[in-house]
């Protein structure tokens, strides 16, 4: 029962094979342009990108390369200008931003992949369809007579199953290719953020761990805090005290000397 229906159905020949090959080789050149058009304006952010903002954070110049981001429309500047927002966090922070970011870009890139990688796997075998199909309705065409009106009928089903096939095939290698060559465009964006974001994390732990720049600044600032010290110094006077230190004993002599002759005149008395 179930192989008489197929056979009805088989029967209707294998030509809306060969429309919906069409439609589909439609469907994959749509996705190819697309995507050409997607990494030509978009995938422009390699090295020179690289360079250009690693330049600028070397010299301290934040605001400047928050503008060369968001001036590039490449994939790369889209991700870093939203990770920016936590830079200040630390090399943990700005590379956990940077894995999101790249996270949600990635929707983007493969965008129209899955179409081109269910062509080429599968083509061939729609095509391989079409060909059982016609095989089926040759051999029918043949089970029903054997004139050679018959014989050409067969022959022309036969060829019929074998360019679905090629068909199959046509629309299949081009796919393959397609996604072959977009995939490496994806590789080469995600190596890009990936070696960015290592060098910009390099960068910011290198300033965490050299000697702070306070302490020479520090430095600068106790040499000009140098003249505050000085009225201080003045109202000590050490020189006087030892002045008074060495008069104090002076009047003592002094004092002293006289003396002497005020007890001489004692033993006179006595006489």
């Amino acid at each position: 029962m179930i192989v008489s229906y197929l056979l009805k159905v088989a029967m209707l020949g294998s030509a809306w094979v060969m429309d919906l090959l069409l439609g589909l080789s439609v469907v994959s050149i749509a996705v190819m342009i697309e995507r050409v058009v997607f990494f030509r304006k978009r995938g422009n952010g390699g090295d020179e990108l690289s360079d250009a903002l690693m330049d600028l954070l070397e010299r301290g110049d934040v605001d400047a390369a928050e503008g060369l981001l968001s001036r590039h429309k490449a994939i790369e500047a889209e991700v870093f200008h939203a990770a920016f927002r936590w830079i200040d966090g630390g090399v943990e922070a700005f590379s956990l931003a940077v894995d999101g970011e790249m996270m949600k870009r990635k929707r983007e890139l493969e965008s129209g992949m899955t179409v081109l990688g269910t062509l080429g796997n599968n083509a061939p075998f729609v095509g391989l369809l079409g060909t059982v199909i016609g095989v089926i309705v040759a051999f029918a065409d043949l089970a029903n007579g054997s004139s050679k009106i018959n014989m050409d009928k067969v022959m022309g089903g036969i060829a019929e199953a074998l360019i679905a096939t090629g068909v199959g095939l046509f629309v299949a290698i081009p796919a393959v290719v397609a996604y072959n060559f977009f995939q490496k465009k994806i590789t080469d964006v995600e190596d890009n953020v990936a070696s960015l974001s290592k060098r910009i994390c390099a960068l910011l732990a290198a300033g965490e761990h050299l000697p702070p720049d306070p302490p020479q600044d520090s430095a600068v600032d106790e040499d000009d805090a140098l003249p505050d010290p000085t009225p201080l110094v003045a109202p000590v006077e050490p020189a006087p005290r030892e002045v008074k230190a060495a008069v104090a004993p002076v009047p003592e002599r002094a004092v002293e000397e006289p003396s002497s002759p005020d007890l001489a005149p004692e033993p006179g008395a006595e006489e």
